[in-house]
């Protein structure tokens, strides 16, 4: 696929460098900051290491080169709109989620010095709005560049390390915060809001 002459893919294309360059912005910050915890073994490494390359590497190979071509497939014509509508949606979470996160924010199972709960903005309801904005981009990949590698190329292995890491995480908060995380935990959903329903007497 050439993104000169398929358009959903160059919407991808600028998705894509606009989420890049989402997550450069709010790193670069956090560089240096003193770690209290760090939680960082063998199975998170394999696990970036599979992530973050299948997830980047594979998208680019199909917007710039013929090399997976051979794994096309067609889809409905209102599927790349709903993708671009999606990827909107997605780039706009993973932004409020960086944002609202702050200094406390980082790519891997750590804590930092004066690092504080974040229960506002985005984070009211939901505990990991950032995964929420992952997964909603990583189904816009496949809507956007219809091959069975490039486009699944995120789905797929994001949705291996969220499953493995999210229990960690939250047992780790919950070791850091203790009582404050596990109340939280009661009133906010995971990926979506956890709405309190009211009966009236």
């Amino acid at each position: 696929m050439n993104i000169a002459t398929h358009p959903w893919a160059a919407v991808f294309f600028v998705g894509f460098v606009i989420y890049i360059a989402i997550r450069g912005r709010y790193a670069r910050p956090t560089r240096g900051l003193e770690r209290t915890h760090r939680q960082v073994d063998s199975l998170e490494k394999a696990l970036l290491a599979v992530v973050i390359p299948s997830g980047l590497l594979l998208p680019v190979l199909y917007l710039f080169t013929p090399l997976l071509w051979f794994a096309d497939y067609r889809l409905p014509a209102f599927v790349p709109p709903l993708g671009a509508v999606v990827m909107v949606l997605a780039i706009w979470l993973f932004w409020r989620s960086h944002a609202d996160l702050g200094l406390n924010w980082s790519a891997t199972l750590e804590v930092r010095k004066d690092h504080q709960l974040v229960t506002g903005g985005v984070y009211r309801r939901i505990r990991h709005p950032m995964y929420a904005s992952i997964f909603l981009f990583s189904a816009t990949q496949a809507m956007l560049l219809p091959n069975w590698l490039a486009g699944f190329s995120a789905l797929v292995p994001f949705t291996i390390l969220y499953l493995i890491r999210v229990r960690r995480e939250e047992q780790m908060m919950c070791n850091i915060f203790g009582d404050e995380y596990r109340a939280y935990m009661q009133r906010t959903g995971r990926l979506l809001p956890r709405w309190k329903v009211t009966k009236e007497a």
